[in-house]
């Protein structure tokens, strides 16, 4: 299975690593009872269940598209980065209800030296994953992958700033410093849950594309256009990986309906070479009828773009 899936290799690696770094990281807060700590062995546990959710994605996502899923199956990659953030959401909450009691009744740190070794190899094994991943959704552009990489992306950097926070712990001696630094760590992770919450609604919601993306495709279909011809009702999403256009292409009513093709594959084809990865729909209609049939609200507007999507 994993052979014709390579996608799948990454989400088994990523889960390997949150498996690794839950049993230093836990390991290390045994050895130090630092809250801090604590904190970022907490996030792991969700690293390791978004990795599971990963695999699952990634797997449901490869199948071809069929009967009922005449578009694929790529969209469930939201339903990965939305059920990930909410996990992050519950992780960032449980830290600041551990470390706020801390706060007020700071504990001694035992044991620091071994605690930060642990720690540091950890976050190396993390920032390893977390860059081959990143390459990895560069390169096939799955939102899956990429928040999956930029989560342990996070881990790295919080479990540096733990790590350099008991640091300055030992050497002040202020034990409530521990409690603060886990609690920046949960206001950070808070912060990465509601964005991946974010970006899975708007993808369930069929968000238009981005700005420049949206621009490179009208200027794309106007470089294909002459003879007074025009084009609106532009309308764009995602799909996973995919980008998804159509749009309604005005021409002269004496074209023949070859000719109407001709100029639908031309625009297809110039869309996809400026945007690879774009699957456009070009419905071909007539300049003189579309006016005059009333399917217009108002004047042709060249270009014009809608913001909602269907």
């Amino acid at each position: 299975m994993v052979e014709g899936m390579p996608h799948l290799r990454w989400a088994l690696l990523s889960i390997a690593a949150a498996i690794a770094t839950i049993g230093l990281k836990f390991l290390a807060y045994r050895l130090t009872g630092s809250v801090g700590i604590f904190s970022d062995a907490l996030e792991s546990l969700v690293n390791l269940a978004a990795a599971v959710v990963l695999l699952f994605a990634l797997w449901f996502a490869s199948f071809p598209p069929d009967v009922t899923h005449a578009y694929g199956h790529e969209k469930i990659e939201y339903f990965s980065s939305g059920f990930e953030g909410a996990l992050v959401l519950f992780a960032a909450f449980e830290i600041l209800r551990t470390a706020i009691p801390r706060l007020v009744t700071p504990a001694p740190i035992e044991q620091l030296g071994i605690g930060l070794v642990l720690l540091l190899v950890a976050s190396a094994i993390n920032l390893g994953v977390a860059r081959l991943l990143l390459r990895e959704a560069r390169r096939t552009d799955s939102l899956a992958l990429e928040t999956d990489g930029h989560h342990l992306l996070a881990d790295v950097f919080t479990s540096g700033g733990v790590a350099a926070g008991l640091v300055v712990v030992a050497l002040t001696g202020i034990e409530r410093l521990d409690a603060l630094i886990a609690l920046v760590v949960g206001a950070l992770i808070l912060r990465t849950g509601i964005d991946l919450v974010r970006r899975s609604f708007h993808g369930l919601m069929d968000r238009a594309l981005d700005p420049h993306e949206l621009e490179a495709i009208r200027a794309a279909i106007e470089s294909r256009l002459a003879g007074g011809m025009i084009f609106h009702e532009l309308r764009t999403r995602r799909v996973g990986p995919r980008r998804l256009a159509d749009v309604h292409v005005l021409v002269p009513g004496e074209f023949t309906v070859r000719e109407g093709h001709g100029v639908a594959t031309t625009v297809e084809r110039e869309v996809l070479d400026a945007l690879p990865g774009t699957e456009i729909t070009v419905h071909v209609e007539p300049l003189e009828g579309d006016r005059g049939a009333g399917h217009l609200p108002g004047p042709v507007v060249r270009g014009e773009v809608r913001e909602g999507q269907g």
